[in-house]
């Protein structure tokens, strides 16, 4: 409750508003409010349920005053109120009843000030200076140095590569760790983040790409589904039939939001969201590439080993090659890294049985098989992606290469003819 009215996102809102339950009190009020240069019409009549209302569809003011004069059960109609009411708010109550263990009960549950009926001017001006001077001050943490934060999209190249499954194998181990972990789907149609977790994915994320305006610390703690205690994630499975309606907006802001309330963000990007929405990845650290050992990855990994040079330049890339099997492979290892003019970083190997065993418990992979050899290639992943993480952008690892053109560097048909000619001799 407390963390919810003094938490620190004050944001563009206006200055003041208040819910008062008779004219008395208005009247009192309103010369005050003009003399501090707020705007009389921000004086409502109504008490707190009014106030709930009101704010459940509006952003609230920077310093709220509610009249409790109606209220039968005042401390439970402020955690209501709570729910409503945006973090940074300053709350100042107002009532009939003189009672001290009402006063601390109210102060604990958050609210900056408790005032007694009759209002008289002198303490209405000297409460709300007061709370705007509260309200003005620094808030916790500011101009100290910032909490580590590491950002990473792991993308597929292709679908079907396991860029899910790494992701939320990441997730659960960072959170193992004790890092507090934030896990964003954006697949908002087809994704399989919850359902990996054994959870419901819940409306938040389609709530967040409605209203971006109502994204903040308080919507993070309302709308993301927890797996354990380090380990949330926002998801959504929004029927087929309703197309993805969004200028990216939503997804910034969330990204923000994680920042300050996770030490670790994992966020699941389909490949079409980079097309669409680039500036995803401004605040992205590092980008995990999850890629097969095919023709068809190989291209894309070049495509998009580009695209992240030219417009994420700051992101450090990792190239993670998944259901590794050898022998069966349609490029070796050596033509797919000719190709793409870089080393794979990491290695998974393929293994069909370990991953029905996850699917089945309702876990994810390394949770479901902390033994098998790919968990521990996914575990060599997660501290590589820490340590890129934690490097300044101008030592992180970049794409090599100078202007060459993308179907120059990979050569399709010297890869096909080295495919066939394997065939030939296994024939």
């Amino acid at each position: 409750m407390s963390a919810s009215l003094k938490s620190s996102m004050p944001g563009n809102r206006d200055p003041f508003a208040a819910f008062m339950c008779d004219e008395t009190a208005l009247d009192v009020l309103r010369p005050v409010v003009i003399e501090l240069g707020w705007q009389p019409e921000k004086c409502n009549k109504g008490g707190l349920r009014n106030a709930i209302q009101s704010l459940s569809v509006s952003a609230s003011p920077n310093i709220l005053m509610v009249d409790l004069s109606e209220s039968g059960d005042p401390l439970n109609d402020i955690n209501a109120l709570a729910e409503v009411c945006e973090p940074g708010t300053v709350v100042i109550a107002v009532g009939q009843v003189n009672d001290v263990r009402l006063y601390r009960d109210l102060l604990a549950s958050g609210i900056h000030d408790y005032l007694l009926k009759p209002l008289s001017a002198a303490v209405l001006r000297d409460s709300l200076n007061a709370a705007q001077a509260v309200f003005m001050a620094p808030r916790g943490g500011e101009g100290e140095q910032a909490q580590r934060h590491i950002s990473t999209a792991v993308v597929g190249t292709r679908g079907g590569v396991g860029a899910s499954t790494i992701a939320t194998s990441l997730a659960w181990m960072y959170a193992e760790k004790h890092m507090p972990t934030a896990l964003l789907d954006l697949d908002v149609h087809f994704g399989t983040g919850a359902l990996t977790l054994d959870l419901e994915p819940g409306r938040g994320l389609t709530d967040a790409i409605d209203n971006p305006s109502r994204i903040d610390g308080l919507f993070i703690e309302r709308a993301m589904i927890r797996a354990n205690d380090n380990l949330a994630i926002l998801s959504a499975e929004a029927p087929i039939n309703s197309p993805l309606m969004t200028d990216g907006s939503a997804f910034l802001q969330l990204q923000e939001e994680f920042r300050h309330a996770f030490e670790m963000t994992l966020v699941d990007m389909p490949r079409n969201m980079l097309i669409n929405f680039p500036h995803l990845l401004n605040d992205v650290n590092v980008v995990t590439l999850v890629t097969e050992m095919t023709l068809a990855s190989a291209r894309d990994t070049i495509r998009i080993l580009s695209w992240l040079k030219t417009n994420a330049a700051h992101a450090a890339p990792v190239i993670v090659a998944n259901k590794v099997q050898p022998g069966a492979a349609e490029i070796s290892k050596a033509d797919f890294e000719a190709s793409i003019e870089r080393k794979i970083d990491i290695s998974i190997p393929y293994d069909q049985k370990a991953a029905a065993n996850a699917a089945k418990l309702g876990k994810t992979f390394v949770d479901a098989n902390g033994s098998s050899k790919a968990t521990a290639a996914i575990s060599q992943l997660s501290a590589r992606i820490i340590g890129l993480g934690d490097e300044d952008s101008e030592d992180a690892v970049h794409v090599s290469g100078g202007k060459k053109s993308l179907l120059g560097s990979f050569d399709i048909k010297s890869l096909l003819a080295k495919k066939d000619k394997g065939q030939v001799e296994e024939a």
